[in-house]
């Protein structure tokens, strides 16, 4: 007999089989026939909350469909469960990608195929969907363009790939393994807050969580790092240099962890709350300011151990936050590719 996840899971199939082959009577009807008329859409900046199926293509789909006219999405994780709220989610992560044909949010087209990925949660009431949290990394496709006006990355930027397993793609929710893959993922975040303000990396004890040979794909902006060695170099040492009181003000914030098999979970909007107090994380300056982050995060479990983590967090709305306008900037270094736009 069918699970009520199992039953969550398979009512995205029409969904993701009309962004597969995207046509937009298609996606409109199914993005309708998924969703109750009030859901809620929250996406990543600039993108913006509103509420309804045919208000989110229109601020979402449309205008990246007119960009990318042969657009498809392939998932790589569709994964379901329910948090320790009682609350029912779907997790899916993967990319889209088609020919780059025209300007998208002003990044220059490049006539050449291009790819983005997503995180993408729903959020299931009586098998509808009442709340969308989705993150696209825009920024990696301001880079593919040559048009990240930011620093560079400490860690490789690359097409992120699927699960190494192939099996990211459930298909029967396995509720009791997903309990203890959480749970390991959880104790895992607990001993990651212990440093430094309980002592050293050791405190850590990533040989209790972390597969020798973990894979850690950071966001465009960030990149990948392979090993703990390179999540360390590449992004926890930056981030923690910049922001110690990292987990102090948890009580703030609201986590949706959820898991399945060997994959974990977890959203929320926003899961953290920190200060910019000090130098070394994306060339910010310190600047004494409180800064809430958006993070929508999969997680695989091999042998006991995280063998893959995939994190995307929300650049554009931090950078946002601190008064920093990276699509503006975009658009002044974009001046050089069209001389005859150029002002005084």
């Amino acid at each position: 007999m069918q699970t009520l996840h199992d039953a969550n899971r398979t009512a995205l199939t029409a969904l993701r089989a009309a962004q597969y082959d995207f046509e937009e009577a298609a996606v409109c009807k199914a993005l309708t026939d998924l969703c109750v008329p009030d859901a809620i859409f929250r996406s990543a900046f600039p993108i913006p909350e509103v509420t309804g199926a045919d208000a989110f293509y229109e601020a979402a789909y449309a205008p990246l469909f007119k960009a990318i006219p042969d657009l498809e999405r392939r998932d790589w994780i569709v994964m379901s469960g329910v948090t320790d709220r009682g609350l029912d989610w779907v997790g899916c992560g993967g990319f889209y990608t088609g020919t780059f044909a025209e300007p998208w949010l002003d990044i220059p087209s490049t006539g050449h195929m291009v790819h983005m990925r997503f995180h993408e949660f729903y959020r299931f009431e009586n098998r509808k969907v009442v709340e969308y949290q989705a993150l696209w990394d825009i920024p990696e496709v301001m880079m593919q363009a040559g048009a990240w006006p930011m620093v560079p990355s400490l860690g490789k930027e690359w097409c992120i790939p699927a699960p190494a397993s192939n099996d990211g793609i459930r298909n029967v929710y396995d509720g009791l393994q997903g309990k203890i893959s959480s749970d390991l993922v959880i104790d895992m975040l607990e001993h990651l807050k212990q440093h430094p303000s309980q002592g050293g990396p050791e405190v850590m004890e990533p040989e209790r969580f972390w597969h020798p040979r973990m894979s850690w794909y950071g966001p465009a902006g960030i990149g990948t790092g392979r090993g703990f060695a390179g999540f360390r170099n590449w992004h926890q040492i930056p981030f923690l240099n910049a922001m110690p009181d990292r987990g102090f003000e948890r009580h703030k914030i609201v986590y949706h962890f959820f898991g399945d098999g060997p994959y974990v979970a977890v959203t929320g909007w926003p899961n953290m709350i920190q200060t910019l107090s000090h130098d070394g994380w994306l060339g910010i300056p310190p600047l004494n300011q409180k800064v809430t982050m958006k993070s929508l995060d999969f997680w695989r479990i091999e042998n006991g151990l995280i063998r893959e983590n995939w994190v995307l967090v929300d650049l554009l709305d931090l950078y946002d936050q601190i008064g920093v306008n990276v699509l503006a900037r975009m658009r002044e270094l974009n001046k050089a590719r069209y001389p005859m736009r150029l002002t005084d």
